[in-house]
């Protein structure tokens, strides 16, 4: 049974992970920054809590299976995503804000089913692969900002 405290505690953990990768984009002048990736991220773990908590009122009465609002989750945040990218010409821009939006979705459901190990280190991995990664790709790479996807 999920208590109050669990409840909130899950909440704020799913704010602040998401909050270091929305900070990167946030930094970054991305479309979608830190409130963007912060509303996606507790909103996924809100409704992972929900899923849980109806799994736990309902499951001596009836087959429940509670990944499948989950599904539903990934399956809306790639709508929202799909928002995001903008073709122009032969130019792509918006592919990496819409992964870190899934990204920070996964997150959220992670941290509202107690996973929060998982949770942790992916968002750790997230904020090397966007934040280190662009300068690898500048200094080993050569590839300069104008000339890539500005996600």
């Amino acid at each position: 049974m999920l208590t109050p405290y669990l409840i909130i505690i899950r909440l704020v953990f799913s704010v602040f992970l998401s909050g270091i990768v929305g900070l990167e984009r946030q930094l970054h002048r991305r479309t979608a920054g830190l409130r963007t990736h912060i509303l996606v991220c507790m909103g996924s773990c809100l409704i992972m809590l929900t899923s849980l908590y109806v799994f736990d009122i309902y499951k001596d009465k009836t087959a429940l299976d509670p990944a499948r609002i989950a599904a539903g989750v990934i399956t809306g945040i790639g709508f929202l995503g799909a928002g995001t990218i903008i073709r122009s010409g032969e130019v792509v821009k918006g592919l990496t804000t819409a992964a870190s939006l899934w990204m920070v979705s996964g997150i959220g459901l992670a941290v509202g089913c107690g996973f929060y190990l998982a949770a942790f280190v992916a968002s750790i991995l997230a904020l090397i692969v966007l934040f280190f990664l662009r300068y690898l790709e500048k200094t080993i790479l050569g590839k300069e900002e104008k000339d890539t996807e500005r996600g």
